[in-house]
């Protein structure tokens, strides 16, 4: 009984979403597809410059080049088995980061003994460059795939922990009253109050984390690997093939795009309840 009050009262606190004017589906559909004009409007630019004789394609490939690259690439399986690999690095470090991430996220936001044992060291953590450990990471767990993997997961961590962390402590100390005057049990409260109020944070901390992951792993996939996107990069600068080059960072931008994407669904999936956070006028 208490916790059904518990979360009306919750309910009752959050603020009423802000009307705004419903948009019809052709016009909900343009303001969507308005945000890729201008990386269209850049493609077609570049183009152009090639095409002209303004960019030497020795140098930079044009669109037309890459693309047909990219089919070229496919055609033979040299892009989707790297893609496939790439994908299960990021995937593997980023599941671990999610776990060390909240897990000790969990730990110092929810005792002080636990903020005094673990805030510290991750904050000193974070302030070393991660790449500066590659050559540790080799010598402690060699040249396979989990110094790869471990370094994804360290870079993707301390977002997730860092917004998870602040969205713990940022509970409303009325929430929690609340909770105590309804006789709620620690672990009630945990799971009523305080993990339902800090999710905006995490998912922020996770969209952060996703960013990240594809960066450390072009770092990793350069290093001493024999598969991936990243070793299919460097084996085409061997070769001055600035095309398969530009191939591999397109994948790694639509890998980005995509993740972010998802993570922008989610939100809107588990935060529906949350008011609008733009005023009418601004963009969405």
């Amino acid at each position: 009984m208490s916790e059904t009050i518990l979360r009306t009262a919750i309910r009752t606190v959050r603020p009423a979403p802000l009307s705004r004017p419903r948009l019809t589906p052709l016009l909900s559909g343009w303001r969507g597809l308005s945000r890729y004009l201008s990386p269209l409007l850049l493609v077609v630019l570049w183009q152009a410059a090639c095409s002209a004789g303004l960019l030497s394609t020795r140098l930079v490939a044009s669109p037309a080049q890459i693309i047909v690259t990219a089919w070229s690439l496919t055609r033979d399986g040299t892009l989707p088995v790297n893609l496939g690999v790439s994908l299960l690095r990021a995937a593997s470090g980023l599941a671990i980061a999610l776990t060390a991430g909240i897990s000790l996220a969990l730990i110092s936001g929810l005792s002080r003994i636990g903020e005094d044992i673990v805030d510290a060291p991750l904050q000193i953590m974070r302030t070393l460059p991660v790449l500066a450990l590659v050559p540790l990471f080799i010598l402690w767990f060699g040249i396979g795939e989990t110094p790869k993997i471990l370094l994804v997961a360290l870079g993707s961590t301390f977002p997730i922990y860092l917004n998870l962390h602040k969205g713990i402590r940022s509970i409303d100390p009325k929430l929690l009253e609340m909770a105590r005057t309804l006789g709620l049990s620690h672990r009630q409260t945990i799971r009523d109050v305080i993990l339902p109020g800090a999710l905006p944070d995490l998912l922020t901390g996770v969209r952060f984390a996703v960013g990240i992951s594809w960066l450390m792993l072009v770092v990793a996939e350069q290093v001493n690997a024999d598969s991936g996107i990243g070793h299919m990069m460097m084996d085409a600068e061997d070769f001055l093939r600035t095309d398969i080059i530009l191939v591999g960072l397109f994948v790694y931008g639509l890998l980005g795009l995509t993740s972010d994407q998802l993570v922008r669904t989610l939100e809107h999936v588990f935060l529906a309840w949350r008011p609008a956070r733009r005023e009418k006028g601004q963009p969405t």
